[in-house]
């Protein structure tokens, strides 16, 4: 394995429809006046709120992720019966006024940004836990010369390069700055969770935010 960019999660918001609402972090995601326009994904059937489902629980728990459960039933109960099918329906969901504010990945919102739609990303305040993917060499893999070669090309600083002025992504490489227009990283609150504890949990975590959202909506 080997790390491949950094993705942090993050709050879209449609600058059109904020009116006089200030949305910094989760704790303003319970504005009465935002009840029924989050857009937020099933984080059963959708990485990206998996991932906000874990960053709530850190968040809002203070670092014990069982402490973040109060707030995650309030959240849902702002959510008002609604979970969208996919992540793409989020962002886009944002973007054409459909919702006040989404739940999503940086690299989906930093596209609109940097194609000014009326849409800004919000670095969670209680903290923003952002993940590096990766790309794999199959163990025994029968090219395994070329595979290596792919690695390093792709985390060169030229093929980073390319990814973080067309994809929107963030480099893993300290000498690639940021896509343009987003906050550089040592700005950004973050926190971390504890990987060993999200795997035992994490099936466990979305059964449990299922049981949450069914007893509210």
């Amino acid at each position: 394995m080997t790390r491949f960019t950094d993705i942090p999660s993050v709050l879209m918001v449609n600058t059109n429809l904020l009116g006089g609402m200030k949305i910094q972090g989760y704790e303003d995601l319970l504005d009465e006046r935002l009840k029924g326009k989050i857009a937020m994904c099933d984080p059963c059937t959708s990485s990206s709120a998996s991932e906000h489902l874990i960053n709530m629980l850190y968040a809002m728990g203070d670092g014990d992720p069982e402490k973040g459960w109060d707030y995650v039933k309030a959240f849902s109960a702002n959510l008002d019966g609604k979970l969208l099918s996919g992540s793409s329906a989020v962002y886009k969901g944002v973007a054409d006024g459909e919702y006040t504010v989404g739940l999503t990945f940086e690299e989906a919102g930093a596209k609109y940004v940097a194609d000014g739609a009326p849409v800004k990303l919000i670095y969670m305040k209680e903290g923003v836990i952002s993940k590096p993917d990766g790309v794999y060499i199959i163990k025994n893999a029968k090219n395994m010369e070329n595979a290596k070669k792919f690695i390093d090309f792709i985390t060169s600083k030229e093929a980073q390069t390319i990814i973080v002025q067309q994809l929107h992504r963030r480099s893993i490489r300290t000498d690639v700055e940021p896509p343009k227009g987003l906050v550089e990283k040592d700005k950004i609150h973050i926190i971390n969770d504890d990987e060993a504890v999200v795997v035992a949990n994490k099936t466990k975590w979305l059964e449990q935010f299922k049981d949450v959202y069914t007893s509210v909506k």
